[in-house]
Order: structure tokens, then sequence, then C-alpha cells
């Protein structure tokens, strides 16, 4: 039989589980290549065959997106999968429309077929864009499970920005861990807050290796998403989380509507700081897209070390990267933080960027006078300390989910960190939802 030559279009993450789950060994298809964006430094890289196995000797290339209409032709591609995330539903026909024209199908790959089941309760925590609020209601969720006395043990997203091979299966149980595995400020972002909490968290890129790993250790297993993607793990209660700050994107993004129509549970984030107007819009659209999921309303209450470092001050705000960048927020916790406490200016970064965070600021123009923690490896961060020292401020404010001065050892300004945690208004709360949840499991 004829193998099907497939290509798979990804960002470092879904793209390598639909991979691992479904063609790794399956006969029926050749897959010839991946292609990368959304994350820098993957593309030229290969997808090795420690992890590719038996049917492709050689690993796979990854190739630059940019190249995806030649490669269809040049590689002989029949097939097309689309698999990242957080995009919106017009970009995802567009990529379509150029794989239809080039003369390959075009796919997406639903849950059935890419979801792994485990002999554990799974409780999984997505979004429908990224910076909704995921990582603090499942920092909120861990904590919950805990107090019901249950061994809790978080598996994270992918986000393998180094060796493919090395980081087949990660265990992070302390900082130290975070340090032998060379973790970049988006990893450290999303594994430090549970490491705090003295969760144990496992990452990396075979899924089903990490969550064998993971059920020895656990009487609950805590998916923690990524952008807007669906769980990898086939969950037993599924929490999406919805912002108000950009009502209509729940409906409007891929996966995040799919993500949505699949939640048994519906938190409305940042409620305290969101338009009533805009909350109800985001009501409606539960209410139509998801009707029989029960619906927790909660704020993002800020916290910040030292307000006198904000009040009077001109400050550079420092928000998380992806939220920025492809999230499209116009601003986070940081600008908050700095209207609240009395902050006299904003000063913009975008003049003194240097490298590749200037080169960030290029790829998304419409990221303001905020400056993206992007640290995707040492060049980069690098680059994101230096733009930090060029710029002229008088304190820096870090709204990002670690402390920025682990990493970034070498800022001159005084530096101010913003922490922000879930916080439930009226009932439903997560603790009624989680109790009643394993009570009927």
């Amino acid at each position: 039989m004829e193998k099907t030559r497939v290509l798979i279009m990804g960002a470092a993450g879904r793209d390598f589980h639909n991979f691992n789950v479904f063609f790794r060994d399956n006969e029926g298809y050749d897959v010839v290549a991946f292609t990368a964006t959304q994350i820098p430094n993957i593309e030229g890289r290969v997808y090795p065959s420690q992890l590719a196995g038996s049917l492709y000797p050689q690993g796979i290339t990854i190739y630059p997106e940019e190249e995806l209409g030649d490669l269809i032709g040049d590689l002989k591609v029949q097939q097309v999968v689309f698999a990242y995330s957080d995009v919106p539903h017009e970009y995802v026909m567009h990529k379509a429309s150029q794989v239809l024209a080039a003369g390959a199908d075009f796919r997406l790959m639903g849950a059935e077929g890419t979801m792994l089941r485990s002999s554990k309760p799974v409780v999984s925590v997505g979004a429908v864009r990224t910076g909704a609020g995921k990582s603090q209601t499942t920092r909120r969720v861990s904590d919950i499970l805990k107090e019901m006395g249950k061994r809790v043990v978080v598996v994270r997203h992918p986000m393998p920005y180094g060796d493919l091979a090395a980081q087949a299966v990660q265990r992070f149980a302390d900082y130290g861990d975070l340090d032998r595995h060379d973790c970049t400020i988006e990893e450290r972002e999303e594994y430090e807050p549970h490491l705090d909490r003295g969760s144990i968290v496992y990452a990396g890129v075979d899924y089903d290796a990490i969550l064998r790993q993971a059920e020895a250790e656990a009487d609950v297993v805590l998916w923690d998403g990524g952008n807007n993607d669906f769980p990898f793990f086939r969950p037993d209660l599924h929490i999406v989380v919805t912002d108000p700050h950009r009502a209509g994107h729940e409906a409007g993004y891929h996966p995040g509507e799919a993500n949505l129509r699949m939640a048994d549970v519906v938190v409305i984030n940042k409620i305290d700081t969101a338009d009533l107007a805009e909350t109800s819009k985001v009501r409606a659209s539960i209410e139509r897209l998801s009707p029989d999921a029960v619906v927790v309303d909660a704020a993002s209450p800020i916290f910040v070390d030292d307000p006198s470092c904000i009040r009077g001050k001109r400050v550079l705000v420092i928000e998380d990267g992806p939220t920025l960048t492809h999230g499209e927020m116009a601003y986070g916790a940081g600008i908050v933080a700095a209207w609240r406490f009395g902050a006299v200016e904003i000063i913009d970064p975008r003049p003194y960027a240097v490298g590749s965070i200037a080169e960030t600021f290029e790829k998304y123009p419409q990221t303001g006078p905020l400056l993206p923690a992007m640290g995707y490896g040492a060049g980069q961060i690098e680059d994101l300390e230096a733009t930090i020292n060029a710029t002229p401020c008088d304190a820096v404010i870090a709204a990002t989910p670690i402390d920025l001065g682990r990493v970034l050892r070498n800022v001159k300004h005084p530096m101010d960190r913003v922490r922000y945690e879930l916080q439930e208004i009226g009932r439903p709360t997560l603790t009624d939802v989680l109790a009643e949840w394993w009570e009927s499991d």
C-alpha cells in the first residue's frame, strides 16, 4: 500500500504530539517534514530519530513555515496537518487555501485521535486565548486538590526549545531541576509557581511516557494547558478560562472555540478590571457555545513587593511575552500596577530595543509601550537584559509569573515584582466544583 505523504505545521508542541500518538508507528503515512512558526530558532532543526521511531531512522527535518508552498511541491506532500494554536479562524482558512491551491489536502486533528487516556483522574485547565489566566487558575485548582488531601502532579503543555531528545521526559521538583534542564524564561514562568507550592511538574516531548511516569506519583493528574490548545490527556473535568478584555475572541480563535465547546467548567476571569458590557458578551458566548458548562466568576487581584518603588516614578513595564505577542493583549498586570500605584510615566522601550527584542517588536507591531519578557534562549535573554538597561527609567515593573532577578542578574534599575492570583467571586467556586466532581467520580 502506498503511504500518504504528510507535512505537519506546528510550533514545537501540538505538532510533535500529534506525530507521536498518531503517525509515529503508522505504516499508512510517511511524515516528510515539519514546519515551524511562532517560536524562534526551531526551524532548521531535526525531530530526532530517538523520538521519531523506527520508521524514521534519519529523523524528520523542521523547515520554516514560509517555505510551505514550495515544500508541498518539492516533497510531493499529499496531506498537510495544521497543528498549532492561538490563531484567528480566518488565519487557519488562509493557510488551508494555500495548501489546497498547492495541491494537498488540509487536515485538523481532533480530540478523539490525539488525547491519551490516564489510569488516574485528570483535571485539565485550558483557555480561549493566551493570557486569559489559565496559569493562576491551574495554581488555584492545585491548591484546592491538595487541601482535599490529594497528591497532585502537574503536567504542562510542551515547551521544548532545546535538545528535543534530551527533553523527551522532564521532571521538575525544585529550582535546581530548572537550571539542570537549562530552562528558558518562558518555561520558568510556567514551572516556578508550581514548584513554589511544592508540586512536581512534568513536561517534555513524549507525552505518553510523561503520563505514565506522572501517574506513578499522583492521585490526580493536573493538565496545565498552553496557548488555547485543548488537552493532550482525556480529562475527567475540563476547565476553560475566558477573558472579557478580549470579548468575542472565545468564538473567533482556533482551537480556543473548540476548547470552550468541550468545557465542563468555564471561568470568566478579570471581572474586576473588565467592562461590564464586555463581560456580558462573554457570558452570551458561553451560553451559546457551551450551555451545559458551570460558570465561575473570578478576578485576578495583583500584589506588588514594594509600592513605593512605583509611586511617582518613571517606569518600564515588563509583561508576559506570549500574552503580548501572539496573545495580542494591549497590556497586563504590570500596566495595572503602574496605574494603581501612581507611576508618573510609562517609558516606551521600543527605541532602545536590542537584537531579537527589536525583531519581536517588528514582528508584532501591535505591541505598545511595554516590554515582552522574551527569553527563548541565552542570546534572547541577553538582548532582553540589554534592552532593560538601555531604557531610561527610574524603576522596572516585572509582571511575569517568575522572579526575573534570578535570570537577569545584571539589571541596573530597581525592579519591583508584580504577582497575580485567581480569586473567585460569589458561587459556585472552584472548591464547590472540584468537591462535587470528586464525590461523583
